[in-house]
C-alpha cells in the first residue's frame, strides 16, 4: 500500500472530476485541508468559475474520499522545522511536506511552483499514480 499525501488542488482535481483513487492506495492530509477547500469552492463561486450548487455538491464528495487527515503536535513542531529548513515564513505548505516526511510514501500537488520547491526534499508523485493499483 502507498500513502500519498496529497494538497487541496490534488483534491478538488478529483473532486471535480470524479475519479477514485485505486484502492491499494491511502490518502493523507494535514487537518487544515478542510479549511482549504472550503475556501477555495467559496472563492470559485465568488469568481463566477463555479456554480454554488456543484461547490456544495463536490464539497460533500469531499466527505466519501477516503483521506485520514491529522494535525498533531508531532506533525505542527515538524512542519515548523521545515518551514524554518526552506525559509517559509508561513507553515501551510510545510504541514504537507511534513506530513509526507513522518507517514507518507510521496507527495502529490498539482501546483507547480510547489512542487519544484520541495523536488529532492520529498518523493512527488502524480496524480496519475494515484489511479494505477
Amino acid at each position: 500500500m502507498t500513502r500519498f499525501v496529497v494538497d487541496a488542488s490534488v483534491v478538488l482535481h478529483l473532486l471535480h472530476e470524479k475519479l477514485s483513487v485505486a484502492p491499494a492506495h491511502s490518502l493523507l492530509a494535514p487537518s487544515l485541508i478542510r479549511s482549504q477547500l472550503l475556501s477555495l469552492l467559496h472563492e470559485a463561486v465568488a469568481r463566477g468559475e463555479l456554480d454554488p450548487h456543484d461547490a456544495m455538491a463536490q464539497l460533500a464528495r469531499f466527505s466519501d474520499l477516503s483521506i485520514r487527515l491529522l494535525g498533531d503536535s508531532a506533525l505542527r513542531r515538524r512542519a515548523w522545522i521545515v518551514a524554518d529548513e526552506l525559509g517559509w515564513s508561513s507553515t501551510y505548505d510545510a504541514e504537507y511536506i511534513a506530513l509526507t516526511q513522518l507517514q507518507g510514501d510521496a507527495f502529490v500537488t498539482l501546483e507547480n511552483e510547489l512542487a519544484g520547491r520541495v523536488a529532492g526534499v520529498v518523493e512527488l508523485a502524480s496524480v496519475d499514480d494515484l489511479l494505477r493499483p
